[in-house]
C-alpha cells in the first residue's frame, strides 16, 4: 500500500505551502483590518493563484484550474495546517453551486454563482416538509404557473437558516396529476418578498438553525427553475450528492476523536485520568478503529477520484460512517462529563460549564441531528444496500408501495 501523493503532488505542496508562507497570515495596515475583510482579501488572492474554487470558471468567480483531486486534498491540507481562509462554507457554496453548474441554465450561472460565493447573498433549502421527511417525494407545497410566474402556496420545516437567507432552492409539486416523483420542479425563490413567513424552531441546545416557512401565494419567475418543469426530482439528487459529500468528512471524525482523547486526558476518574481507566481506554480504542477504517476509506475513495473510477459502495458509506462515529465519540465525551451533562443545552447551568464541556454538550445534541441531514441513517442503509451492493429491497418497502 502506498500512501503518498507522489513527487508532482508534493511537488505543488511546497508552491502551496510557499504561498501561504507570504499570504497568511495578512502584514502591516491588512492585519488591521476586520477579520471579515482580511479573509475576504486572502481569498481573492488565493483565486486569483488558483487555489480555491478550482472547479468553478473564472467568469463566476472561480479560478478555473483542471481537475485534479490530488492537488485539491494538499491544498485542503496546507491550508489547513495554516488555518488559512478555506472556500467560504454555507448551504449556498456546498449545494446550490455546484447544482447551477451542472443544471443551470446560463443566466442563472451568472447571476447567482459569484455572489454565492463571496458571500454577498445567503440560501437555505426547501425540501422537507411536516409529512415529507425521508419519503421527501410525497412533498405537497404546491406552484401554480400563473402568467410569467409560480405561484407558491404550501409549507416548508427544518429549514437551515430561512431566518438569514436572501433566497431558497426548493422541491415545489408542480404537477399535481403526475406520479409523486415526475411531478415536481426544482425552483429558485426571493424570501424577502410578501407571502413568505418565516417562524424559528427553538432547539434543545437553546439555539435557533431551524425554521418554519409558509408559503401564501409568493412568487417567482417562471425562468427561476433549474432544469426541466417536472425534472426537480432528478435536479434535487444531484445536490444531495454534494451535501452528504460534505458530511461523510473523514477529517471531521479524526478531528473529533482527537478533541475525545484530550478530554480523557483532562477528566480524572477515581483519582487519576480517565484515559486510564480500563474501560474507558478499550472504547477509545474501539472508537480509534473505526476512525482509521473511515479514514483509510477515504483514501479509497481519493484513490478511485484520481484514477477517475467510480469509488462504488464506498462513496455512498462515507457520510453514514461519519454520523455513527460523531454519535459515539459524543456518548463517550458526555459519560466522561458525566452529571454535568444533564445540564439542559441553552439552559441556566449551561454559564456554569467550563466552555469545553459546553461545547461536547452541544456536540452530543447535534449529533442527535446531523444523522438526518442529507438522508436519514436508514435511508443511507437502503441506498448502500440496493444502489451499492445489489441487494432486493426490502419486502416491507415493496408492500407500502403496493407490489
Amino acid at each position: 500500500m502506498d500512501l503518498s501523493y507522489g513527487s508532482e503532488a508534493e511537488g505543488f505542496r511546497e508552491e502551496v505551502a510557499r504561498f501561504l508562507a507570504e499570504s497568511w497570515p495578512l502584514q502591516g495596515a491588512e492585519a488591521e483590518l476586520p477579520r471579515g475583510e482580511q479573509e475576504a482579501l486572502f481569498r481573492a488572492r488565493a483565486i486569483e493563484a488558483g487555489y480555491l474554487y478550482r472547479s468553478i470558471p473564472r467568469r463566476y468567480g472561480g479560478s478555473e484550474q483542471a481537475p485534479d483531486v490530488l492537488k485539491a486534498q494538499v491544498i485542503r491540507e496546507e491550508f489547513r495546517k495554516k488555518r488559512a481562509p478555506r472556500e467560504a462554507l454555507g448551504i449556498g457554496t456546498i449545494m446550490l453551486v455546484p447544482t447551477l453548474l451542472e443544471r443551470g441554465a446560463e443566466w442563472q450561472k451568472e447571476r447567482f454563482v459569484r455572489p454565492t460565493l463571496m458571500g454577498e447573498i445567503q440560501w437555505c433549502q426547501g425540501y422537507s416538509e411536516p409529512g415529507s421527511g425521508s419519503d421527501l417525494a410525497s412533498l405537497k407545497t404546491r406552484g401554480e404557473r400563473v402568467g410569467d410566474e409560480w405561484v407558491i402556496n404550501g409549507q416548508k420545516i427544518w429549514t437551515s437558516d430561512a431566518h438569514l437567507a436572501d433566497y431558497m432552492f426548493a422541491l415545489i409539486r408542480t404537477e399535481p396529476d403526475a406520479s409523486k416523483h415526475a411531478g415536481i420542479s426544482y425552483l429558485l425563490i426571493d424570501m424577502k418578498q410578501p407571502g413568505i413567513e418565516v417562524r424559528p424552531l427553538r432547539q434543545m441546545t437553546g439555539g435557533v438553525d431551524f425554521n418554519e416557512v409558509f408559503f401564501d401565494d409568493a412568487r417567482t419567475p417562471k425562468d427561476w427553475i433549474v432544469g426541466e418543469r417536472g425534472e426537480g426530482w432528478n435536479v434535487s439528487r444531484t445536490t444531495l450528492k454534494h451535501e452528504r459529500n460534505t458530511i461523510g468528512s473523514a477529517q471531521q471524525t479524526r478531528m473529533q476523536f482527537q478533541g475525545l482523547v484530550f478530554l480523557a486526558k483532562s477528566t480524572r476518574r477515581g483519582g487519576r485520568p480517565a484515559i486510564e481507566d480500563d474501560e474507558i481506554r478499550q472504547r477509545l480504542l474501539t472508537l480509534e478503529g473505526y476512525v482509521k477504517a473511515h479514514q483509510y476509506s477515504g483514501y479509497r475513495q481519493l484513490t478511485k477520484d484520481a484514477r477517475g473510477e467510480d469509488a462504488g459502495p464506498v462513496g455512498k458509506m462515507m457520510k453514514l460512517l461519519s454520523t455513527n462515529i460523531g454519535q459515539e465519540v459524543a456518548k463517550l465525551a458526555m459519560d466522561l462529563i458525566g452529571d454535568e451533562g444533564l445540564l439542559s443545552g441553552g439552559g441556566a447551568g449551561m454559564g456554569k460549564m467550563p466552555p469545553g464541556n459546553q461545547m461536547w454538550v452541544g456536540q452530543y445534541m447535534y449529533s442527535l441531528g446531523i444523522a438526518i441531514a442529507g438522508g436519514t441513517a436508514n435511508i443511507q442503509r437502503n441506498v448502500i444496500a440496493e444502489r451499492g451492493l445489489g441487494l432486493p429491497r426490502d419486502a416491507e418497502a415493496d408492500r407500502s408501495a403496493g407490489r
